[in-house]
């Protein structure tokens, strides 16, 4: 059996599991999508949104210093998206009515992608993706600190001199 049809019957059993879960959807963490199971959307482009949002949420981690990528829940007017991590390749984004019980999805969001971990690290093999060094526990060192950059600073780009010159009065 293939891993997408594993994955696949994965997340039809999660929908079954949470009451009010619109939807789910399995990529891998440079934006492909390996299953899906999300009517009235594009899966193609929520894995890659999924992707971009992962991508931010790595560098919010890394500038709070709150250790590795281990879920995101964005909620919005009309439900939530949580997004949670599934191995070192894959991650497991589910869309969820704003009624859902959010300790449920929680729970049955971070079984599932454990599961589909496991399915795929079985299929394929652990490998790489973009973020995957980051997501695989202790493969990489902690980055050297710098004492005179505070927590969450960006480098700071220097204003260039305009080329035009700014019309008076506007």
């Amino acid at each position: 059996m293939a891993v997408e049809t594993d994955v696949l019957d994965e997340l039809r059993r999660l929908r079954s599991r949470v009451p009010r879960l619109a939807g789910s959807l399995a990529a891998t963490v440079d934006g492909l999508v390996l299953a899906h199971d999300v009517p009235d959307t594009e899966p193609e482009g929520l894995a890659a949104l999924t992707a971009a949002s992962l991508g931010v949420a790595h560098r919010m981690t890394d500038a709070a210093a709150r250790g590795e990528f281990r879920e995101l829940l964005v909620r919005g007017s009309q439900g939530y998206v949580a997004t949670y991590a599934a191995g070192t390749t894959v991650v497991l984004t589910l869309l969820a009515d704003d009624r859902v019980n959010v300790g449920r999805l929680h729970l049955e969001g971070r079984r599932s992608g454990a599961r589909i971990a496991e399915l795929v690290d079985t299929h394929i093999g652990p490998g790489g993706g973009r973020h995957a060094e980051r997501l695989a526990r202790g493969d990489h060192p902690a980055p050297a600190e710098d004492p005179d950059r505070r927590i969450g600073t960006l480098p700071v780009r220097t204003p260039q001199r305009p080329t035009h010159r700014p019309r008076p009065g506007g």
